[in-house]
This record gives C-alpha cells, sequence and structure tokens, in this order.
C-alpha cells in the first residue's frame, strides 16, 4: 500500500482547496499582529507568518526568545491576547469547537515526550483516533503499526515507554502524533532532552517526515537539520521575529547583529 501521508500531499494531488488558481499552494497558517502577554510580561510582539501547504519551517533563537510559546499558540495550548491565528481556515478564538477542529488537524511533538506510562507503545499510538476520530480500535491498531513501521520500532508496540530509550521514546511520540494523519506538525526542541547518540534517530524520522510534504514547524537548535530540511529559517530574539530567510541565505548572509551573533555562538559548538 501507497504512503497515505506523501499521496494526499503531493502538489499534482492537491484538491481544489489546497491550492488557489495559479496552481500555487495556499496558506494553511496564518498569524497576523499576533501579541502575548504572561501579566506584564511582553512575551511575544506582533508576530506575522504565513506558511503555505507543505513549508518545512525552522524557528531558532536564543533560550526565552518566545520560539516554544510561539507555536504552542498555533493549537492554542497557549492563548494570544491579541492579533489572529488561522490554521486551515479557522481562526483561534475562545471558541471551543474551532479550537478541537484545529487541533484535530495540528500534530504536537514535545521536548519531554509526554507519553502514558500505564499504556503500552501501540495503546499510546491509537488512544487519540479512537476517542477524537472515533476511529474502530481494530483500524486504528492497524494505522498505528503502520507508523510504528516508519519511525522503525514496531517491535516495540507491546512495551511501556519506561521499557524504551529516550530516543525511541521519542519516535512513538512521532508515530502518535501522525497516526491523527494531521495537515500540520509541530516539534518544540524534539531532541534537546536526549542524550546525543540518540538525536540522530530522530532526526532521521523528521527528516524522512519532511520528504513526504508534510506542513512542519520545528523549534530547533540542530542547525545541520535546519539546512537540510527547511524551506525557511526564521530567528526569534526577545519576543520578536528578528530575520527569516532561506537556509542558505540565513547562513551564508544573516542581515541582522543579532543573527549573525547568536550563529557565531551556536555555530562554534
Amino acid at each position: 500500500m501507497g504512503n497515505p501521508m506523501t499521496e494526499q500531499t503531493q502538489t499534482s494531488n492537491a484538491t481544489p482547496s489546497e491550492q488557489d488558481n495559479t496552481g500555487k499552494k495556499s496558506d494553511i497558517i496564518r498569524v497576523e499582529g499576533m501579541h502575548k502577554w504572561y501579566g506584564d510580561f511582553h512575551v511575544l510582539k506582533d508576530l506575522n507568518l504565513t506558511v503555505a501547504q507543505g513549508e518545512r519551517i525552522v524557528i531558532c533563537g536564543p533560550s526565552g526568545s518566545g520560539k516554544s510559546t510561539f507555536i504552542r499558540c498555533i493549537n492554542r495550548l497557549e492563548e494570544h491576547q491579541q492579533g489572529k491565528i488561522i490554521v486551515d481556515d479557522v481562526e483561534l478564538t475562545d471558541d471551543v469547537r474551532q479550537i478541537d477542529t484545529v487541533r484535530r488537524e495540528v500534530g504536537m511533538v514535545f521536548q519531554h515526550f509526554n507519553l502514558f506510562p500505564h499504556l503500552t507503545v501501540l495503546e499510546n499510538c491509537c488512544l487519540s483516533p479512537i476517542w477524537v476520530r472515533k476511529i474502530p480500535r481494530k483500524e486504528a491498531e492497524a494505522t498505528a503499526m503502520e507508523y510504528l513501521e516508519r519511525v522503525k520500532i514496531p517491535d516495540q508496540a507491546l512495551k511501556y515507554p519506561g521499557q524504551l530509550s529516550g530516543g525511541q521514546q521519542q519516535r512513538v511520540a512521532i508515530a502518535r502524533a501522525l497516526c491523527m494523519k494531521p495537515k500540520i506538525m509541530l516539534f518544540d526542541e524534539p531532541t534537546s532532552a536526549l542524550d546525543p547518540e540518540m538525536i540522530k534517530e530522530v532526526l532521521d524520522v523528521m527528516i524522512e517526515l519532511a520528504g513526504s510534504g508534510m506542513t512542519m514547524l520545528c523549534v530547533t537548535h540542530e542547525m545541520g537539520f535546519a539546512k537540510t530540511v527547511a524551506d525557511r529559517v526564521i530567528f526569534m530574539d526577545g519576543g520578536e521575529i528578528v530575520e527569516e530567510a532561506p537556509p542558505h541565505e540565513f547562513f551564508t548572509n544573516p542581515r541582522e547583529a543579532r543573527t549573525q551573533k547568536f550563529l557565531q555562538q551556536i555555530l562554534a559548538h
């Protein structure tokens, strides 16, 4: 059986709603004049970003720059106070139904794997499809095994998260998110809690996923991954988008002094 994710995201197979009348892929995320505060602390300041269907965005920047808060706002894990966030033509407001609609289409992989320790790998992967999408258990299990195969750990299906390495747990978390067949995947520093030897196995899975045409936003310090996978790299600092550019331009000719300083520090390691 062909890869369903690849089939539904190829440009030539895109439905009319996925393309504008020029054949160009349409925007799947729009952030317009978005602000967020924690009390008096202005954590995100006038953010504007448009993401096309199938585009791969890497967000980088120093600690405390607002990167993780920004992507958590895109599926309303964090609430913004001003401006607009529109995901797949649905605006995120206080309306719970609209939040649920968006979350069904947006998968999220966290820094710490957030797996249920009392459920097996297979049960972790099946939970949301059964309860949220109302998929019959047998079908949910078949889909889960397909994605566990894809992240190269089908043999771990009946184990519990505590029996797995960190890299394996993060691959389960990616498979779990894919089991909902989302249109968008958000990654919040997915390798930062891993031992160095486990980072590559997770990045390899993400590179393969990027090749399938999935829309991806990834907060990461893995600059090699950004060079390999990203269509655009966004640099954030002080709650603002300071600079954005295609990878080659971003790494070889950064315009802003803050970007240059960040790259000097991170590429020196």
